[in-house]
């Protein structure tokens, strides 16, 4: 059995600040004890987010998170900009969740990579 060691291919680990490839590997991975957040106003969500993300807004943010989050749970959240993304984080780690990462970029990295987005807007493109 050691002699596979190195070759059976794992998940990237979790970190305070994620890159969207490592999210990406990670769902890809099959890993579904993770949620991801969208912490942007709500128009800005239904025009177009990660496919999975949930709508979060700043202003709910913790009040939501704390009703239907584990503290321990796996918590990727983007905003609109990276500083955003970091208030928002604060925001959770503040309110005692353990495992919370920055999702750099949010959805523009998302998409400049072609990952999958959905949107709620009939509008949207």
């Amino acid at each position: 059995m050691s002699q596979f060691l190195g070759l059976i291919p794992t998940p990237p680990p979790f970190k305070p600040k994620s890159l969207v490839f490592e999210l990406k590997a990670r769902l890809d991975w099959g890993e579904p004890a993770l949620t991801i957040i969208d912490a942007r106003d709500r128009t800005e969500f239904n025009l177009r987010h990660i496919l999975g993300a949930i709508a979060m807004p700043m202003p709910e943010l913790v009040d939501r998170a704390q009703s239907s989050l584990e503290s321990s749970r796996d918590i990727y959240i983007y905003g609109e900009t990276d500083e955003e993304t970091a208030q928002a984080a604060e925001k959770l780690r503040n309110a005692g969740f353990q495992n919370v990462s920055e999702l750099r970029g949010g959805v523009a990295a998302w998409r400049a990579l072609d990952y999958p987005v959905e949107s709620i807007s009939k509008y949207a493109q």
